[in-house]
């Protein structure tokens, strides 16, 4: 959300051009209010036959479409301990940190005004313990094959991120 007040002193916002950019301007305290992306971390678990597991949001943005477990970094958490917290809860899998692959630190398409950079990871469904069920932010819990994510309403930067976790973990 765009702020119309600063954050420190409650003073109305105004504009001014810094570092190249409009930016929002506390006049009061002489400074600009930043908005900055959310860290998000997310994991791709791919089994031996190319087939990837995914959640059905629960929650905006997307609620109702599929995607790979993921969520908001916690304070002072590193994103691979996050890809593998997100998995256990939305999943009820567990994975090793040790285990993922980084495939990549990207910024996803923005939700309305809120924007995120997300930090993907995969993992072998074989490193993973645990039976696949629904947790929180999730309503289904699904083994799909990664040939027929077209068929699947899915977050728009899934099948990229699938398709690079199916090349770092089975080619």
């Amino acid at each position: 959300m765009i702020p119309e007040y600063c954050p420190r002193c409650g003073t109305e916002l105004g504009e001014r051009r810094v570092d190249d950019r409009q930016r929002k301007w506390c006049p009061s305290c002489e400074r600009p209010e930043f908005r900055n992306a959310v860290p998000v971390a997310g994991i791709s678990v791919v089994d031996d036959e190319g087939r990837v597991l995914l959640v059905r949001r629960g929650v905006d943005p997307g609620a109702g479409e599929w995607s790979t477990p993921a969520g908001h970094l916690e304070v002072e958490e590193e994103p691979r301990i996050a890809a593998a917290r997100e998995l256990r809860e939305e999943t009820g899998l567990t994975a090793d940190p040790a285990d993922m692959v980084l495939l990549e630190a990207t910024q996803l398409e923005p939700f309305g005004e809120k924007h995120v950079v997300s930090v993907g990871y995969a993992v072998a469904a074989s490193n993973t313990t645990g039976t696949p069920t629904a947790g929180s932010d999730a309503t289904a819990v699904e083994w799909v094959d990664h040939g027929r994510l077209e068929e699947t309403v899915v977050r728009p930067h899934v099948p990229r991120r699938v398709h690079a976790a199916i090349a770092a973990l089975l080619d």
